[in-house]
């Protein structure tokens, strides 16, 4: 391999890298490892990249580097966008230094005539994420504005079909796939968070690529304000998808000396989505910061209790929790001053001693002697015109010269890029938890912004509020050591690596309707892993859908999660609160695989069956949750194929013993598999069992069963059967 290629390979990645294009060098393979390569061989493909020039072509054709200008012959959207008011236009970045290192690559480019200076660092981490952080620097006198600065990462031929997400409140992460046409593909968020319709990540590969096979490329974003997503197909037939921020007017403005930086942007691909989403579970799971102890159960009094916080109510609702091994006991909204409603009171956090004469003491003491964590509810970012703080700052609040935003759920944003603003808020959720014994905080935003500028200046501010809240964030848990925080959006509208990188779970959605949990988890699970998603089981009656569900459906549709309870437990009967109790059992006793194994999905043909899984890092023990969530087309429905497994294992196949709800007509799920071999359990080898699988149980629609693997020790097949 010559200085003009590099090959960087990492977590069963490779990349290589054309050093010799024009400007700055050309990504010209990203996907699965090459493994040792001759040197004549990569300097071959890097020959054989190169494109040609054609009939109506420019002269010297341009291709896709990590900045693809106009200057140098690229005709698609350009990396770079920006200008010096109106001039400027067109900068030439052409590479001035290059840093190789074993898993690095670090570019930096100038344009003097420009007064431009461009890094950009390329890096595959230990999970074989393509990592690219890019930078600009204003070296000219004047000032400069970054109108976009976007990492581009190539796709290959074959990617001809694009998935991502949509949603709104209630219904985040609703897939939707297309073709990739020639044209552009744009996704973007303009809500000052990443939103409930916005998508985790933006995928492409091959037709009708699925959760087990099919070669497929996609990239993320870690940044919780604005953000654009792009997949572009040139004319010329190269094709790339492209993430990072977007900037509102002003936001990229760079006085002289100044550099923006664009938001780290990661690209991970797989055969299947199963495989590319384990890139980024084991990248969350490498973290240092990620959560290594058991994921304590947890419940949560919103949908229990709401604004109703009557102290022998809640002190009730802890011994019920308790009881049955709930480890977390978070106290939600209405604790603060002036909030009987969500019309008043956000800003003003000091305990409301009107409900809590004795301030939060007697809760927290009966909770903590119960052998539970307590948690408390807060909304930071948030006030409430009817507030102490609005009535003595507004101008906090963010709003365009004078005047205040469509409000949203009766509130407004306020401004953490002013530092007394950040300074209150910082100082009131630190003497909160100084005060108190408080282990859990569940962070809410609960709106969209809308004109988000600052009072003060008319300026757009999302740009400057995103690292205020990251600063925000950092600090607390500097002083707070151990302290644990969840990100709620209104439910999932922020979940990105952004935030993740200073939380330890997300709300997953505020819809706890196991209908619309499947799927929503399914598709956050792209890339956030099971123990950083809030899964509970709500009460027989969902909420925010009005459908009523079993126990079983409930609890089995939760139970690969951050496991949790929001529902009013108190006045269950016996057998009621020993059915729920035997869920967080089973829960605990899977838990340490549920939270360490490989999340796997099985593609099936039936749209009604839905098979998902955890498989544990040896294969040696997997839990699946079967579910109908419709008729079956088909009576019996289809065979289950299981993936993920070891193929050479034997594994013993048993239905979960926690199964008491109603069968279809046939046998009961307990038995179907037992009753093959004079009762005893089905082995069938992984191979097997993925390639052909078994019947599925016949189960009433919106029912689930629980499916537990173990492997058993090899034998000869006549002494096994």
């Amino acid at each position: 391999m010559t200085e003009e290629t590099v090959h960087l390979a990492r977590g069963g990645t490779s990349v290589v890298l054309d050093t010799t294009t024009p400007g700055v060098p050309a990504i010209v393979y990203w996907g699965r490892a090459l493994g040792h390569q001759p040197r004549e061989a990569l300097d071959a493909l890097v020959v054989a990249a190169r494109p040609q020039r054609v009939s109506g072509g420019i002269d010297v054709p341009g291709g896709l580097t990590l900045l693809p200008l106009e200057a140098f012959g690229w005709q698609g959207t350009p990396g770079l966008t920006g200008d010096r008011q109106g001039t400027g236009a067109f900068p030439a970045l052409a590479m001035s230094t290059l840093d190789v290192t074993a898993h690095s690559v670090t570019v930096s480019a100038e344009d003097p005539v420009a007064g431009l200076r461009f890094t950009a660092l390329l890096e595959l981490t230990a999970s074989g994420l393509l990592l690219q952080r890019l930078a600009l620097t204003n070296a000219g006198e004047t000032p400069y504005e970054v109108r976009s600065l976007q990492p581009v990462f190539p796709l290959p031929a074959s990617a001809l079909e694009i998935l991502d997400t949509t949603g709104r409140h209630l219904r985040e992460r609703s897939p939707q796939r297309h073709l990739l046409t020639a044209g552009t593909y744009l996704r973007e968020s303009r809500r000052g968070r990443p939103g409930a319709d916005s998508t985790v990540l933006l995928a492409a590969g091959e037709p009708s690529f699925g959760f087990e096979g099919g070669t497929v490329h996609a990239v993320h974003t870690a940044w919780s304000g604005n953000h654009r997503f792009s997949a572009e197909k040139t004319p010329t037939g190269v094709s790339f998808l492209a993430a990072g921020e977007l900037l509102l007017p002003g936001e990229g403005a760079l006085q002289s000396g100044e550099t923006y930086e664009a938001p780290p942007a990661y690209g991970s691909w797989g055969h299947g989505l199963n495989e590319l989403a384990a890139r980024f579970h084991d990248e969350f799971r490498l973290r240092p910061a990620h959560p290594r102890r058991a994921r304590p159960v947890t419940l949560n009094t919103w949908e229990a209790v709401y604004f109703d916080l009557d102290l022998g109510r809640l002190k009730a609702l802890a011994d019920t929790a308790a009881s049955l091994g709930v480890e977390r006991f978070v106290l939600d909204d209405g604790w603060f001053r002036g909030r009987r409603d969500d019309t008043a009171g956000l800003g003003d956090w000091y305990v409301d001693d009107t409900v809590w004469p004795d301030g939060l003491t007697p809760i927290i003491d009966h909770v903590r002697s119960l052998g539970m964590e307590f948690g408390l509810w807060f909304e930071p970012e948030m006030v409430n015109p009817d507030s102490d703080l609005a009535r003595e700052h507004p101008d906090w609040v963010l709003q365009p010269e004078g005047r205040l935003p469509v409000p949203g759920r009766q509130q407004q944003v306020l401004n953490l890029a002013i530092p007394e603003a950040y300074d209150y808020i910082l100082g009131r959720l630190d003497a909160i938890l100084t005060e108190y014994d408080i282990a859990y905080i569940k962070w809410d935003h609960n709106r969209d912004l809308l004109e988000a500028a600052d009072a003060r200046t008319g300026a757009p501010a999302v740009h400057r509020t995103v690292p205020a809240l990251y600063r925000l964030l950092d600090e607390l848990r500097r002083r707070h050591p151990g302290l644990e925080i969840e990100s709620c959006a209104s439910g999932g509208a922020r979940v990105d690596m952004g935030i993740l990188a200073r939380t330890d779970r997300i709300w997953t959605s505020d819809c706890i309707d196991p209908i619309e949990r499947l799927v929503n988890q399914k598709y956050t699970g792209l890339l956030v892993p099971p123990e950083l998603q809030g899964m509970h089981i709500g009460g027989p009656v969902s909420h925010s859908t009005g459908r009523a569900h079993g126990l079983e459906f409930r609890a089995s549709t939760a139970i690969f999660g951050h496991y949790g309870i929001e529902w009013d437990i108190s006045e269950l009967d016996p057998e009621e609160l020993l059915r729920l109790g035997e869920w967080v059992t089973l829960h605990k006793a899977w838990r340490t695989l549920l939270h360490r194994g490989h999340l796997v999905h099985a593609d099936l043909p039936d749209p009604a069956m839905d098979l998902r899984g955890i498989v544990s890092v040896d294969r040696s023990a997997a839990l699946f949750g079967y579910s109908l969530t419709a008729s079956s087309a088909s009576y019996p429905p289809g065979m289950l194929r299981f993936p993920g497994l070891d193929p050479e294992q034997l594994y013993r196949i048993v239905p979960a013993r926690t199964y008491r709800g109603q069968q279809g007509n046939g046998q009961s799920p307990l038995d179907w598999l037992q009753a093959a071999l004079d009762g005893r359990p089905l082995c069938m080898t992984g191979r097997l069992l993925q390639a052909a699988g078994i019947q599925a149980p016949v189960l009433l629609p919106e029912h689930s069963l629980l499916i537990e693997l173990h492997a058993v020790p090899r034998v000869p097949l006549s002494e096994g059967f």
